[in-house]
């Protein structure tokens, strides 16, 4: 969450804060959370520390406690350690130490730091700072501050007296071939001793055990990349394996708070693992969880899990990630945390639309010495009949799901692009064919082989749907869902859940031995049991004389052969053709070049003249760079997208699916590459005046006459230049409101849950070629396909010019009501239609567990869009306007 949207509500104007962070302060022999703002002012810039509540929405929940311009004074040494990038402000006598979680973002709050301190010292003209001087006096009532400020200077006098750190020596080396204990080409920092590095861990340091990303920082070029292929390749000859063990758990807590200790589960193994990944689901089932993504589970279950870590041994947090109700958590034994690097989380929600994240996953990668690993924690799709659904998430999650390297330059890197990938979480795969007493017997029998394989998820990896290279160890115990909580009683409720393993591990890559996998019946606080696997991984680690001797060989044939000759590749093909492309539906066309020349070569897609971007949009090369050894090959995959930003023009006929793309070669000459094809209009994408004009489905009407639509003002005269009386709401959007109307009104979840990405491709055909009497599909692929409908349109149903009057009035039902009298006339009967048919749906919501939040939170953001970036303030004002509809009264 963006938590400078918090701090900008408490300064003035003509003051913006350009990024925030949240860290911890050293004081004594504590840490206090602090949350920093980087605030620019008539040019110049200073950190303002507030202390805050534990997640900052708005100007109440942060208080400002210090400001430390950035002037003369100012300095900043860093230091980057696993889990935290750990650094001293400097200012004047003063000195402060803080601690940033590891990640991109704490990387960018730097360099922008950076640039202000840079941009400060280069100027002459004088820092007079006199903009800061007012927040040092008492709060106003009406000010800005709203709450009472510790003296500035606290926070660094509290450090000051506390100590004073040495110089820390900072130097830059530049050796070759590096050494495989030295860091090279990057600022130096004296590293703590081993027993002050209890909870940290070097993340990011350019030693030879991550050589890869040094020769991919970019400020190498040509010949260290053919040095970095050559190393990799030859990876073999200065790499040995010795093996490590790596505990993995997940537990679906079903919204409860830690009531027992986690030991049994955590600490079942004799001897003490190397490394922890710990998954939780359904963490917190509130609705402040799901909407704002802020829980005080989180802290509940990190300390229960800390707390509960074998006792033999001593563990760092690494990272720690978490997306609504999802976690994982990361440890290492202290003794190893200096040997992980390049930590990176992500998260990708599957919930409606793709974006909601009460379904998803959250993922970790790291180096452990030469080994990229990933883990990835994931809750699935629910409810027996839905396993294509949890089919596309996990291929959802496989796409969408992409960690940045080191060098932006260089693609991201996808989770499959690892040494040893571990998958664990609710996958929520059910047992079928079979009900409750017979899987029961199964059970009482012990019989779990022939239970197994009734198991949704063996047969969907049997036919290669998902999960395909993955391996899952034997399972032998009972299922580990669903029991009544507090007890090992299957679930004795109405519906009589089937028993069945939602709770899974499973595994991909060379070297890895299962040594155990069971669940854990002793713990009762959820409806299900927690699961654990513990695995033995054989590490890639560096022989420093080997590699050395590898590195030389391979920089003196690269001199021999270097200026010789001029590299070359031959094309499979240079002209593509994608036919009948539509809506949100993906098309892909491989391109294959063979490095037909005497050396390895460079390739990229560069940008043509007076172009932003080497492509159009709607089109992407992946890899759009790369490299190919000699006598090589490399696959190029050209992809076709059209979504709701580039929809609008390509329906209108402004647009055309053409473009060339020039394709260079380091040190060698360039490829012209044609790509066309032809886009079939949509309804998605184009606007409510153009739809209202449409009696005819969109692909029948000539693209000449979708053109002059598209001419014609959004906002004037319904009739236009046309005969026929426009309709009073686009027919597709009528058809969709009715479907759902007549046969969804009392669907469980609905508007909550997602569809099958199939059941929307064939709904988008019905809408565009004609008018049936039912819509294909699920009722909730139905609700998805409305959203996504209303999500793509052009001009939002409330115009951007009506969006400052909404939010000026929201806390006025009245007002709000005047503003939709005054919007154009289909534009005011789409909004009034579907707020009729949202109020019918809250008449049902015993039903539809729907409610005036849910719907306000959903639908609010599609209907009322901000010209700009939308920040927290306006989208909860966005809310509150469209909830004056949702009441009855209305």
């Amino acid at each position: 969450m963006d938590q400078s949207v918090a701090i900008q509500e408490t300064l003035e104007r003509g003051e913006n804060c350009i990024i925030a962070v949240q860290c911890d302060v050293f004081f004594d022999d504590i840490t206090e959370s602090r949350l920093l703002g980087l605030v620019e002012s008539t040019k110049e810039h200073a950190i303002f520390i507030y202390t805050h509540r534990r997640m900052a929405i708005t100007a109440d929940d942060v208080s400002l406690e210090d400001i430390i311009p950035i002037s003369l004074d100012f300095a900043v040494v860093e230091g980057e350690l696993l889990l935290h990038v750990v650094f001293q402000l400097s200012y004047q006598e003063d000195e402060l130490e803080l601690r940033l979680p590891f990640g991109s973002h704490s990387r960018l709050f730097l360099s922008e730091v950076n640039r202000a301190w840079s941009g400060m010292s280069s100027t002459t003209q004088a820092q007079k700072f006199e903009w800061i001087s007012k927040y040092d006096k008492a709060p106003r009532s009406q000010g800005v501050v709203k709450k009472a400020l510790a003296p500035l200077g606290t926070t660094l006098t509290k450090l000051n007296q506390h100590r004073k750190t040495e110089n820390d020596s900072i130097s830059v080396l530049n050796v070759s071939p590096p050494s495989p204990n030295c860091y090279f080409f990057c600022p130096v920092f004296s590293q703590p001793s081993r027993e002050d590095r209890d909870d940290l861990v070097r993340s990011s340091s350019h030693t030879t055990s991550n050589k890869a990303q040094i020769l991919a920082m970019p400020q190498f070029g040509l010949r260290d990349n053919l040095i970095k292929c050559e190393l990799l390749k030859n990876e073999v000859l200065y790499t040995y394996t010795a093996d490590f063990s790596i505990f993995l758990g997940t537990y679906n807590v079903n919204g409860q708070t830690p009531k027992e200790s986690l030991r049994p589960w955590l600490s079942c193994t004799a001897n003490p693992p190397d490394m922890y990944c710990v998954g939780f689901q359904e963490l917190d089932l509130s609705k402040e969880a799901f909407f704002f993504n802020d829980t005080p589970k989180e802290l509940e279950w990190t300390k229960a899990v800390s707390e509960a870590l074998h006792p033999d041994a001593k563990y760092a947090l690494v990272k720690l990630v978490r997306l609504v109700g999802i976690m994982l958590i990361f440890y290492v034994k202290n003794e190893y945390a200096e040997f992980i690097s390049d930590v990176e989380a992500e998260t990708v929600g599957t919930g409606i639309m793709g974006r909601m994240g009460n379904k998803g996953a959250v993922a970790v990668r790291f180096r452990f010495h030469n080994s990229d690993i990933c883990v990835v924690n994931s809750h699935l799709a629910a409810h027996l009949e839905e396993y294509e659904r949890r089919n596309q998430d996990y291929k959802d999650i496989c796409g969408r799901l992409q960690f940045r390297q080191l060098d932006p330059s260089q693609p991201q890197l996808t989770i499959m692009k690892h040494d040893a990938i571990f998958w664990i979480g609710d996958l929520n795969y059910r047992i079928s064919e079979l009900d409750v007493s017979n899987v029961k017997e199964l059970i009482d029998k012990k019989d779990f082989e022939t239970l197994h394989s009734y198991d949704q998820l063996k047969r969907q990896i049997d036919e290669e749907a998902v999960f395909v290279g993955f391996v899952e160890g034997e399972i032998v115990f009972q299922p580990t869902y669903k029991y009544d909580t507090g007890s090992d009683k299957w679930d004795t409720s109405e519906k009589c859940r089937v028993p069945a393993w939602c709770d899974r591990i499973l595994w991909r890559g060379k070297n890895i031995m299962q040594q155990h996998y069971q669940s854990h019946m002793t713990l009762k606080t959820s409806d299900h049991k927690p699961v654990s696997s513990l695995l033995v991984i054989g590490i890639k680690k560096v022989n420093a004389e080997a590699y050395k001797k590898t590195f030389e060989e391979i920089v003196r044939n690269i001199d021999k052969m270097e200026n010789e000759c001029i590299p070359s590749v031959t094309l499979s093909k240079r002209e593509f053709h994608f036919k009948d492309v539509k809506y949100m539906q993906q098309q892909a066309e491989t391109l294959r070049l063979f490095n037909d020349g005497q050396v390895p070569c460079q390739f990229e897609f560069i940008q043509k003249p007076n172009e932003p971007t080497y492509c159009k949009p709607w089109l992407t090369a992946n890899p759009p760079k790369g490299f190919i050894a000699q006598g090589g090959s490399v696959d190029i995959e050209f992809e076709v997208f059209v979504n709701r930003s580039t929809a609008p023009e390509l329906n209108s006929g402004k647009e055309q699916i053409e473009d060339i793309l020039v394709l260079h070669l380091e040190r060698g000459k360039d490829y012209f590459i044609s790509v066309t094809g032809n886009y079939l209009p949509s309804c998605y994408g184009s606007s409510i005046h153009s739809l209202c004009q449409l009696r005819e489905p969109i692909q029948d009407m000539p693209q000449e006459t979708l053109r002059d639509m598209v001419s014609c003002p959004t906002s004037g005269d319904e009739n236009g230049t046309y005969t026929e009386k426009p309709l009073d709401i686009p027919k597709e959007l009528w058809m969709m409101v009715n479907h759902l109307f007549l046969k969804a009104i009392h669907q469980e979840d609905i508007f909550q849950q997602p569809g099958l990405r199939s059941e929307f491709a064939e709904i988008r055909d019905c809408l565009d070629t004609g008018i049936p009497d039912s819509l294909p599909g699920s009722n909730h692929s139905a609700a998805e396909a409305l959203l996504l409908f209303l999500d793509a349109l052009p001009e939002p149903v409330v115009p951007y010019s009506f969006y400052q009057q909404c939010l000026e009035s929201c806390s006025n039902a009245s007002q709000c009501e005047k503003i939709i009298s005054m919007l154009p006339q289909c534009h005011r009967n789409v909004f009034n239609y579907l707020a009729a048919f949202l109020r019918e749906l809250l008449k049902n919501s015993a039903n539809n567990r729907l409610d005036v939040n849910i719907l306000a939170t959903i639908f609010a953001s599609l209907l009322l869009r901000s010209p700009t970036k939308q920040d927290l303030a306006e989208k909860r004002k966005t809310q509150e306007f469209f909830q004056h509809f949702l009441a009855e009264s209305s």
